[in-house]
């Protein structure tokens, strides 16, 4: 059952009222990387979207202020990588600011198009970006799959109420 809103306290949009809104979306988490002029980068996301399946395609978006997005903004091909329960600390340590993310422990090897591809992960994609929409502070980026790997065993990751969580039964 669910309540009925109480439009006597409504907010007006803003900043803070989208984030407590999203804090209540639990959201899968991805990690997202691409080969940059200096070496690997790459941060954690929750917008990863199915886009299309004729042509497969996928969005996610990246704020223009990241750190990454330099690099996202001129590179042809990005991985993406469907995190599992067990890559907490992985995905946190995309998601901070001046962390080493590609020193370890993270294990990751070159892939196809030279993108970082990540290891033990439970499914991973290089994608052909084909385009990026300004949005706000953010970017779109649509990105049409070239291949993957669909096979790692486990349960995915979830981001809600500002952490990391797995499923529960």
């Amino acid at each position: 059952m669910t309540a009925t809103p109480d439009l006597g306290t409504a907010q007006l949009a803003s900043p803070d009222l989208l984030r407590s809104t999203f804090r209540r979306h639990a959201a899968g988490v991805a990690v997202i990387t691409a080969r940059g002029a200096s070496g690997p980068v790459g941060f954690t996301a929750t917008s990863l979207t199915s886009v299309s399946a004729d042509p497969p395609m996928v969005s996610f978006g990246i704020g223009t202020g990241a750190s990454c997005w330099p690099a996202v903004a001129e590179a042809d091909h990005v991985g993406v990588h469907i995190l599992g329960e067990h890559q907490s600390e992985l995905a946190a340590t995309f998601a901070r600011s001046g962390a080493d993310r590609f020193g370890a422990p993270t294990a990751w090897r070159e892939g196809p198009e030279g993108v970082p591809v990540l290891d033990d992960v439970l499914a991973w994609l290089v994608c052909r970006i084909v385009g990026r929409v300004p949005a706000g502070d953010h970017r779109i980026v649509l990105a049409e799959v070239v291949l993957g790997d669909p096979s790692g065993a486990g349960r995915p990751l979830l981001y809600h109420q500002g952490r990391f969580n797995g499923l529960r039964d």
